[in-house]
């Protein structure tokens, strides 16, 4: 079966999503606004220049602290200090597990907007929330810059003016830079930071690397400058960074953390169709202290398959603060979500995140209509707790992250990063959350589909 058009797009890092409505702005970069944890905003004008000002509901949102679910690995006086710049069209997956893995590796990570506001809209339609302006970073110093991609969040990095100097400054010195996916050809090369480098980007932009410096590897080190392919490569690009920033030994305690494994993609019982004469549409709770990477990577792969993903917080507000400190904005509250009916309802990790969502009265309640109507439902990393407590994962077998093993007492697949029982799919972690999320796309529109997908997050996929 042949990749149907309307799945082509992740081929090219999703660069006509139709989620995107693309707005020209001016990237003159020339507002600065303060860094906020709030979940809305007024953006009154003075004297012609917006300044921004958290609303009351907001201050009192930011009073929340969220835990982070595990220790940094270096947690010291001076931390190495990171900026992750993004722009309107940035690929989430990209920015997202750099961002996180980076944290709990022990940086200090600066993510900042290099639009007019700090809420962007990533190219997957996943709304997140800058700490702060580009324009405040502009007299800082920091060990490392890394650009994630995407379209048109490479040409919007590419076109700030602030950004290109502080990076060109930056490389200048000979400190630590790095690019990912459309990055290395649409935003570095402008700016003439590639000149004799060994770099890769991904498969849709090497035509415009220059040949003889272009390499087909999944991760390029070139001096300070270190490149990767897509999405799919992110983990791969950002456990470099750690190792260049950090060393070997924080490396492998950061891999540790994330668990990787060679088990089988997935391994299937009591198998049923998934497939359905409608578009899928799948409701994806939220909460504060939920995984952003396992939130994201989901949202993301889904929507590039054509799934329609609704984002609902069972917070007060829309806007929650994930496990790692990334702000996200969901795209409904779940009171709002819950009236209308979901063929799958996936549930995404983060020890306090699956606290919280175990207090949503409404969400319990879909739950169980879920499983009563036989329709489909996931859960992923602590989030099973959720479903155990329910009683929704009785008679059926499962892989769980190894540290709640102990907790659920009930039977666990061995060998295999996601397993699904007739309509229930789980899966270990966020290391394993790009194959949870094929195997979704898999049962629901078949091998083809999960595979042009694959494709275009640059990640490997078994062919049968």
């Amino acid at each position: 079966m042949e990749c149907l058009s309307s799945v082509l797009a992740p081929k090219t890092c999703c660069f006509h999503r139709p989620y995107l409505n693309f707005h020209p702005i001016s990237m003159g970069c020339s507002v600065s606004f303060l860094p906020s944890l709030s979940s809305s905003f007024s953006v009154p004008f003075r004297g012609g220049v917006p300044t921004l000002k958290k609303s009351p509901t907001a201050a009192a949102a930011a009073t929340e602290a969220v835990e982070t679910d595990k220790p940094t690995i270096h947690d010291t006086v001076s931390p190495k200090k990171v900026l992750i710049p993004i722009g309107y069209g940035t690929e989430e997956m990209e920015a997202v597990i750099l961002v996180q893995v980076l944290r709990q590796a022990g940086a200090c990570v600066t993510v900042a907007s290099v639009e007019p506001q700090l809420e962007v809209e990533a190219s997957g339609g996943v709304k997140l929330v800058a700490d702060t302006s580009i324009n405040s970073c502009t007299n800082e110093i920091f060990d490392l810059i890394a650009l994630p991609g995407g379209m048109p969040g490479s040409a919007r990095l590419r076109d700030c003016e602030v950004l290109r100097n502080i990076t060109s400054k930056h490389a200048e010195a000979k400190r630590l830079y790095g690019a990912i996916c459309a990055a290395p050809a649409v935003t570095l090369q402008p700016w003439g930071l590639l000149r004799r480098k060994r770099i890769t980007c991904h498969p849709a932009f090497m035509g415009k690397l220059s040949s003889f410096w272009a390499v087909k590897s999944n991760i390029q080190v070139s001096g300070e400058l270190t490149t990767s392919r897509g999405p799919g490569t992110t983990f791969e690009f950002a456990l470099s960074l750690v190792e260049q920033l950090f060393g070997e030994s924080a490396t492998q305690e950061v891999k540790g953390l994330l668990l990787p494994s060679e088990d089988q993609p997935r391994k299937e019982f009591n198998e049923v169709e998934w497939l359905l004469d409608h578009p899928p549409h799948v409701l994806i709770p939220v909460a504060n202290g939920s995984d952003e990477t396992e939130v994201v990577t989901i949202v993301d792969i889904l929507r590039r398959a054509k799934v329609n993903v609704v984002v609902a917080s069972v917070e007060k507000s829309l806007q929650i603060l994930a496990s790692h400190g990334t702000n996200i904005i969901a795209d409904k509250l779940i009171d709002v979500a819950s009236e209308f009916i979901y063929d799958l309802i996936v549930l995404p990790g983060g020890l306090n995140g699956v606290k919280r969502l175990s207090k949503s009265k409404v969400l319990k309640k879909l739950l169980k209509e879920q499983k009563s109507a036989g329709r489909m439902y996931g859960a992923i990393c602590s989030s099973l707790t959720l479903l155990h407590k329910q009683g929704l994962l009785k008679d059926k077998k499962i892989v769980v992250h190894p540290s709640l093993s102990d907790e659920l007492k009930i039977e666990m697949v061995d060998g295999a990063k996601v397993v699904i029982d007739g309509k229930l799919i789980t899966s270990k972690g966020l290391i394993t959350a790009t194959d949870f999320s094929l195997a979704i796309v898999s049962k629901l529109f078949g091998h083809a589909r999960a595979r042009c997908v694959a494709e275009g997050l640059v990640f490997e996929y078994p062919r049968s």
